[in-house]
């Protein structure tokens, strides 16, 4: 047995030990990448020296790293996709990777992943391509440190930047993404993490997430996108320290949130969207030490939204806080602070001695009719609120914060 286990790990270190390195330049014996892999083996790097390589279709079917010196540029005269990987153990690096096929029937992209195991992509730049990465049924993947680029006018015939699909155990982090029709998208993907990425100037979403189940995403910015992040019929997703800013439009905002299940949503900055946070079907989220500010409005909560929780989150100057279709009402909303509080604290305890009611009328009108926006800032809104007020009709009368603070969180 003891004989039997050490040929298991002769074998396996000699899988993986390090091979023979094959160069690509124009005045090698090997001029082109799609050469260098025919002539590779399972372990070999294929290094890739400063050029223009125009090339598309490369097949990668070998446990091989693919390396570019001083960013080495391939171009695929967007013909097609450019690479694609069908073996375990790649790694890619260090290339510029420009002008990817586009297409209305098939999905072309930069690098395409299919069906592989323990990948690398990290530290290229794509430019002026459809899908940039895109990964079907793979795991333990890491995708880092890339930067990702096009032209996209309309979402019709533009792809994204990192797509997964049918994926789990991947990490994408340090990525830039703009000019795309998603930054990143997951769709049935599951225990996987997205941080310290940045996503803007996206036509659709900075951060999209489909039917994922038991991800994390923190510590990125989603900025100017045609809206932030959308997480759609998902649970056990955690979103923490990530910042949502300038998502303007007419039906746009920092996160959406739809059919979302036991979800955590702390220490995040939502500032100046059109809607901070806009929640649809979602039920059991923690939503705890984040900062709504000046937005337009900060929650709006429509739909079956039960048992949640909002708790020790900061309200400052937002146009509404809080949006609020039914009278139905199982959501807590207890000790945040909220810049239009204008209780008392006679015990200096650092909590109103009067409860806090978020939801004003005026809000409940301008989501059903919104051209009654224009009457935000007139007496008749201050009128029509302090009616609602004092004899709830259109909102639910126990939906108040019964402990108001008297002083931001982390001020």
């Amino acid at each position: 047995m003891r004989a039997a286990g050490l040929f298991v790990i002769l074998f396996l270190c000699s899988f993986f030990s390090h091979g023979k390195q094959i160069e690509v330049c124009g005045s090698c014996p090997i001029t082109s990448i799609s050469e260098a892999i025919e002539q590779a083996e399972n372990g070999d790097e294929i290094l890739v020296k400063s050029g223009v390589y125009k090339e598309h279709g490369i097949l990668v079917d070998k446990s091989v790293s693919i390396r570019g010196e001083g960013l080495a540029l391939i171009d695929g005269e967007f013909k097609e996709t450019i690479l694609r990987i069908i073996a375990d153990r790649v790694s890619v690096s260090g290339l510029e990777i420009i002008n990817v096929g586009q297409s209305y029937t098939k999905d072309f992209a930069a690098i395409l992943v299919s069906d592989s195991d323990e990948f690398i992509i990290e530290n290229n730049v794509f430019k002026q391509v459809f899908f940039g990465i895109l990964i079907e049924k793979s795991k333990n993947g890491t995708i880092r440190h890339n930067k990702v680029s096009s032209n996209a006018v309309s979402q019709s015939n533009s792809g994204n930047g990192i797509h997964l699909w049918h994926c789990s155990k991947m990490q994408v982090s340090h990525n830039e993404l703009t000019g795309l029709r998603d930054g990143i998208y997951f769709e049935f993907v599951k225990e996987s993490k997205v941080f310290q990425n940045r996503s803007f100037g996206n036509l659709r979403y900075g951060l999209h997430f489909m039917f994922s189940n038991d991800n994390a995403y923190y510590n990125n910015v989603f900025k100017n996108n045609g809206a932030g992040v959308a997480i759609m019929f998902s649970k056990f997703v955690k979103m923490h320290d990530n910042r949502f800013e300038h998502n303007w439009g007419t039906a746009s905002y920092g996160l959406l949130l739809k059919e979302i299940y036991d979800a955590e949503i702390t220490d995040n900055v939502f500032e100046q969207n059109t809607i901070g946070i806009s929640v649809d079907g979602s039920t059991r989220i923690n939503y705890t030490n984040n900062t709504f500010s000046r937005n337009g409005w900060a929650v709006t909560i429509i739909g079956a939204c039960y048992e949640n929780v909002f708790s020790k989150n900061n309200f400052l100057n937002n146009a509404l806080d809080l949006s609020y279709n039914s009278k139905i009402n199982t959501n807590r909303f207890e000790n945040n602070y909220w810049s239009e509080y204008a209780g008392y604290d006679l015990d200096r305890n650092g909590i109103g001695d009067v409860p806090y009611r978020p939801v004003k009328l005026f809000s409940y009108i301008v989501h059903n009719t919104p051209e009654t926006i224009i009457l935000l800032r007139s007496m008749f809104v201050d009128i029509i609120n302090f009616s609602e007020k004092v004899s709830p009709v259109f909102t639910p009368d126990n939906l108040i914060d019964s402990n108001p603070l008297m002083k931001r969180i982390n001020d």
